[in-house]
Parts: C-alpha cells; sequence; structure tokens
C-alpha cells in the first residue's frame, strides 16, 4: 500500500545529537494510488478527534502537526518536495524581534517578542523530541553604520526602538568593536540588543520532521495537493495531483507556505494574497575555534549570521522574481560586498555555498493567521522573512484554534479578513 522510493545520492541527511550534514541516502515515503484511503490519520474509529491535513511541510507546517500529535490528533502532513527544504531550508535563523523592528511593521512586535521568549523552550523541547539539537545561541544581535548616512538612519531606527520600548542600546563605535574586533575600524557605531540570538534553521526542520514522525504524524513527501474539496461552507478534504485521482477525507486543513495561493478549490474571497519574494544568500567557512564573528551583525547591505561550526552565512537579497531559483552574478556580488564593507577579513575565507529560498509574502508583509469562511479551513502563511522566528507562537496559537474552535488574541490581527476591510475602504 506505501511506496517507497530514494532520494539520489548526496542529499544531506542530519544525524542526530551532532550539528553538522552528513550525506548519505535517506528514504522517503510517497503514496502509492489507493494507498491514502486507509491512513491510520484518516481513520474515523481511530478517535473522536477531527482529522487535519497540513498542507506545506516547513518549519509553520511541521510545528504545527507536532503540537497536535502531541495531544493525540491524528495529523496528515503533505509536502510537494521535502519537508524543510524550502523556505525553511534557506533562512538564516535569526531571531531578532528587537532589532528587526520597523515602522511598516509595528503591529507584528508584540507576536514576534511573544515567540522570541518561547524560543528557549521551544528548542530544549524540540531536542528531546527528536534528538537533534538545534543550535539556538542568544548572543545578542549588532546592528552598525559604516558612514554618517547610515549613522543618521541608525538614530532614527533607535528613535523607534526607544518608542517601542524595546531593549535596544546604542552603542559608540569603540563599544562595538570592544565586541567585535574584526569589524571594520571605520565604523561610526551601531545598536545592541541583548534578547536577540539564532537558532540554525536546517537543523530545526530536521528535529521538527524527526519530531512529527515520533509524535505519529503521517508524513507525504513528493506529494503535491492539486486542491481543497469544499462542500456547503465545509472543508470535506483534499485533492492530489500527479495521477492520484483520490479524495482525501479530512475535517480540518491548514494550509501554509509561498505556494499556499496556488492552490485550486478555493472561493475567490479567499484568494491568498501571497507571493514568493526570493532571496540569494550564501555561506562562508571561518576557522571554527578562531572565527571572525561571534555575534549576528546586521550591516547596511547585508546581514553576516556566524554558526558554532565555523560557517559563515551571508544574506539576504530581496527579489520579486516568482519562483525563479537562478543564482545571479549581481546577487552574490552585492551580498560579498555588503559583507566585506563591515567585516573586511572574508576575503580570506572559502566559499562554502550558494542557494537561494522564497519566502511567503502578504500583500503587506505580516503573516496570515487563523480560521476562515470555510469551516474547517485554517490558514498559517505568508511569515515572509520571520517563519523561523515566529515558529513556536504559530504552532501555540493554531493549534489551540484548532483543538478549542476559539482564536487565541495574539493571531486575531493578524486574519485575512484585514485584507477585505482594506479592498472595501479602497
Amino acid at each position: 500500500m506505501i511506496g517507497i522510493s530514494r532520494l539520489p545520492a548526496g542529499v544531506p541527511h542530519f544525524s542526530k545529537m551532532r550539528a553538522e550534514i552528513i550525506p548519505i541516502e535517506p528514504v522517503w515515503i510517497i503514496p502509492a494510488k489507493g494507498a491514502l484511503k486507509s491512513l491510520p490519520g484518516n481513520s474515523t474509529n481511530l478517535q473522536s478527534k477531527r482529522r487535519v491535513a497540513i498542507i506545506g511541510g516547513g518549519v509553520i507546517g511541521m510545528s504545527i502537526a507536532w503540537r497536535l500529535a502531541q495531544q493525540g490528533w491524528p495529523v496528515t502532513i503533505f509536502e510537494s518536495g521535502i519537508c524543510g527544504r524550502e523556505a525553511s531550508w534557506a533562512a538564516a535563523g535569526m531571531l531578532a524581534a528587537q532589532i528587526e523592528a520597523e515602522p511598516t511593521e509595528e503591529a507584528l512586535l508584540p507576536l514576534a517578542s511573544a515567540s522570541q521568549s518561547l524560543w528557549p523552550d521551544f528548542a530544549v523541547e524540540l531536542e528531546r523530541a527528536s534528538g537533534i539539537e538545534v543550535g539556538f545561541r542568544c548572543e545578542g544581535t549588532l546592528m552598525v553604520a559604516l558612514t554618517r548616512d547610515d549613522l543618521e538612519r541608525l538614530h532614527t531606527t533607535h528613535a523607534l526602538h526607544k518608542r517601542l520600548g524595546s531593549d535596544v542600546v546604542w552603542l559608540s563605535a569603540a563599544e562595538v568593536l570592544a565586541r567585535e574586533p574584526h569589524l571594520n575600524p571605520r565604523l561610526c557605531g551601531g545598536l545592541f540588543s541583548a534578547a536577540d540570538g539564532q537558532v540554525d534553521n536546517r537543523l530545526v526542520a530536521a528535529a521538527l520532521a524527526a519530531a512529527c514522525r515520533g509524535s505519529g504524524c503521517i508524513v507525504y513527501e513528493n506529494t503535491e495537493v492539486a486542491g481543497i474539496e469544499i462542500d456547503r461552507g465545509a472543508v470535506r478534504g483534499i485533492r492530489l495531483s500527479g495521477g492520484h485521482d483520490e479524495i482525501i477525507p479530512a475535517d480540518i486543513v491548514v494550509i501554509a507556505g509561498a505556494w499556499s495561493r496556488g492552490i485550486a478549490g478555493l472561493p475567490s474571497s479567499l484568494r491568498l494574497p501571497v507571493r514568493p519574494v526570493k532571496g540569494q544568500m550564501l555561506a562562508l567557512r571561518m576557522a571554527p575555534r578562531a572565527p571572525l564573528l561571534s555575534h549576528v551583525v546586521w550591516a547596511p547591505n547585508a546581514y553576516l549570521v556566524p554558526r558554532r561550526d565555523g560557517r559563515l552565512i551571508i544574506g539576504a537579497t530581496t527579489e520579486e522574481r516568482g519562483f525563479d531559483r537562478s543564482l545571479t552574478a549581481g546577487g552574490m556580488m552585492a551580498l560579498l560586498d555588503g559583507a566585506w564593507r563591515v567585516l573586511p577579513g572574508v576575503e580570506e575565507l572559502a566559499i562554502d555555498e550558494f542557494w537561494c529560498g522564497f519566502r511567503p509574502g502578504s500583500r503587506d508583509d505580516l503573516p496570515i493567521l487563523g480560521e476562515t469562511e470555510v469551516d474547517g479551513l485554517i490558514l498559517a502563511t505568508g511569515h515572509h522573512r520571520n517563519g523561523i522566528l515566529l515558529t513556536p507562537v504559530t504552532a501555540q496559537a493554531i493549534s489551540e484554534l484548532i483543538m478549542t474552535g476559539n482564536t487565541p488574541e495574539a493571531i486575531k490581527p493578524f486574519s485575512i479578513t484585514r485584507f477585505h476591510r482594506q479592498g472595501a475602504a479602497a
């Protein structure tokens, strides 16, 4: 009833309790035709809890599935590729609710701060459930100015933080260099947020995949959902593409990720305002025992994220190019130049990897969370550049909504109905 396929040789797989990637040949499960009708998670006599199908196997979808499965809910994840290998894999893993706050996203700060406060315990619990270390660190984050113009913008940013009540402090150039002596000695000053930190997003994705399977979730990879079946205003199931003509029964469907706009079967009022925002990134290789950098650093034209294994992540471009996976010379040049201007020593480092990913961006770049006009249809998408940061609070809120039927106050401002109101006002 279940078809077994193998990934091509050399695809990375995460080993338990080690912050490294080892190339082996892992196995994924894909459904043979007719197999899905007899899934344990779709059995009506399994228990009285409603059957949940989650479309999208990134960190958002998997964390929701894990939280539900912990409470005994039957959950099936459908991922068109490999779980955790799209935006979740491409991210940098920054947990920077404070220092990344922007004037256009003030509404997000309470949710982002709440999620950041959840991360320490979430990381510990996830590591215990999966046996995989996720690289949680909290050394703080720096934002630096390299020119007088940068300094003026930084003063404006600092004023915003003071108005919002953020614990972000001003540093002189000497104070910045005392924390990171390899930064450009001509820098003009900076901000520091002691509360901000990072996780290794790739290890988080691997840990969530392991935790989902360990808690009883059914996970189907390389399985694309063609549409959602709705009857009389309520979810009835999902329909697969690629030769699978089954209608898979489901009482609740959760939609997540950058591909959510393309799912068929939704009423016109629920055409999701989500598009892919391309980001190119690269990694350099530092000496693990003598790294050039120990804090996450935001520079005017790049951010730099040091990993314990010596990798230095540099990101990221922001491009409206659809699902174009090409890496460009211009994108790489811009990132390397932005990194070199703040950390000149990068010119001596070996290049480790190039990649790109697609952030799920909404019309206002804020997440879309919560229930819809269709009974049983739940949204958890549009997280843009904050998917890793918002993972714990999204999992907590969406699982609570599903289990209790009540929308938590924290996510009410992020309902899809805000776009309906904007349309009516226009």
